[in-house]
């Protein structure tokens, strides 16, 4: 089964939207966006930026967990991954992005 977009909004009224792998295992969080449109931007974003190896930005934090990030062309973060406890699990989550990144399914749950 391919991957999809959900798109919800917050308790104060501000929009953010989740990849959903196959799975339903979700690949990669979204910030905050003030308006329903600047998140469907994002999820352009995601989409056109998936497919480029350079836009990932591979981290680790201070726990040791490995994380992604997910850039745009200006560097801006789109969205993050979940915390991996190696950098192979990162890897397999930046591989998920790239695959589902592309879907066209966007489910919107406000």
């Amino acid at each position: 089964m391919a991957g999809w977009f959900e798109m919800s909004k917050s308790k104060d009224g501000q929009f953010r939207f989740v990849l959903k792998a196959g799975n339903a295992e979700t690949v990669l969080t979204s910030e905050l966006y003030k308006s329903k449109r600047s998140a469907e931007n994002g999820i352009a974003s995601v989409q056109a930026n998936c497919a480029n190896e350079a836009r990932f930005e591979r981290k680790t934090a201070s726990n040791g967990k490995a994380f992604f990030n997910l850039k745009a062309g200006n560097h801006q973060v789109i969205g993050s991954s979940q915390m991996y406890a190696s950098e192979a699990s990162r890897e397999n989550g930046i591989a998920s992005v790239r695959t589902n990144g592309v879907s066209k399914t966007v489910k919107v749950n406000i």
